[in-house]
């Protein structure tokens, strides 16, 4: 166990490592130039020297890469160059709001999916199992920013159920999740299903229906349980992909969370704010991917760590 741990605890260092100097050499080579978004248009030429060289964005590469990686390290992130605060501020002031949203879309799409999933693999081969087949596809398919405006103008516009934007409450996290849980959901759903037909296939279950035990008792009890270990790395992907992948819809929505952060950060070239939103979203990745490895095993036996 301590030595599966070593391992996997120096990959992640070393898949940060990777992510960390690919991110910074292709926003060093970015056509768009941080420096004129800090001094302007009507900025003459010295000016925009001046700007650089305190920046130390006139340092080679590995230069400007190194300081950036020494300070990680020690836990500096940097400053914004357009906002002049913190990064690890900023990030930390939106860290709680992508939380509650990812929590939220994790959950909408972990009860759409695995029901859907569930239903499909009993009634496989069915037209009912076709369509909700296609049901995740179409769902999976479509982009994010259609299905949010959809749900905006239908549950928000139309029936005032909701509002329309903004963060504080429940019922501005509903719309938000729903629409994350309703993208995930085609993918967790066909997974599902693929795991559960396979599970409905082995001997134990079919010892469990000879036994008399009903219908529900054997897939809660038997079926589910190991059907249910594919979607635990799923989930630990899911963490890191919520935490910086959620841009369309917190921009749709206006949620506060560092998805907004970094597309705001995008639309300026703000580097530092980029750069910590990408290694936020890479350790997540990362963690989440770790954490699902370790409690495998606790819910499965049979799965050894090596």
């Amino acid at each position: 166990m301590l030595g599966y741990l070593t391992r996997r605890l120096i990959q992640s260092a070393l898949i940060l490592l990777g992510v960390s100097f690919i991110t910074f050499l292709l926003l060093y080579v970015l056509p768009a130039d941080p420096v004129r978004q800090i001094a302007g248009r009507s900025a003459t030429a010295q000016t925009v020297e001046n700007i650089r060289h305190q920046l130390g964005l006139d340092q080679p590469l590995m230069v400007q890469y190194w300081r950036y990686l020494t300070g990680l390290v020690q836990g500096d992130m940097g400053r914004s160059y357009l906002q002049k605060t913190e990064v690890s501020t900023l990030i930390a002031a939106r860290l709680p709001a992508s939380l509650l949203l990812m929590a939220g879309g994790i959950a909408c799409e972990l009860l759409i999916g695995l029901t859907l999933g569930i239903v499909a693999a009993v009634f496989r081969g069915r037209p009912l199992d076709q369509g909700l087949m296609v049901t995740s596809f179409v769902a999976v398919s479509a982009p994010q920013f259609v299905v949010g405006l959809l749900l905006l103008y239908v549950f928000a516009v139309q029936l005032g159920w909701f509002p329309i934007g903004g963060y504080g409450t429940f019922a501005h996290l509903v719309l938000p999740a729903v629409t994350l849980g309703i993208m995930g959901s085609g993918w967790y759903s066909r997974m599902m299903r693929s795991s559960m037909v396979e599970v409905l296939r082995q001997d134990y279950i079919r010892t469990a229906r000879a036994k008399g035990l009903t219908r529900g008792r054997v897939l809660l009890r038997h079926a589910l349980p190991n059907a249910i270990l594919p979607i635990i790395a799923m989930i630990g992907i899911d963490i890191g992909i919520f935490m910086g992948g959620i841009v369309v819809v917190e921009s749709v929505f206006g949620w506060p969370g560092i998805g907004q952060l970094a597309w705001q950060a995008i639309q300026r070239v703000d580097i530092p704010i980029i750069m910590g939103v990408t290694m936020v979203s890479a350790t997540a990745i990362v963690l989440g991917n770790l954490l699902a490895d370790l409690i495998t095993p606790f819910i499965d036996p049979r799965i050894k760590l090596r």
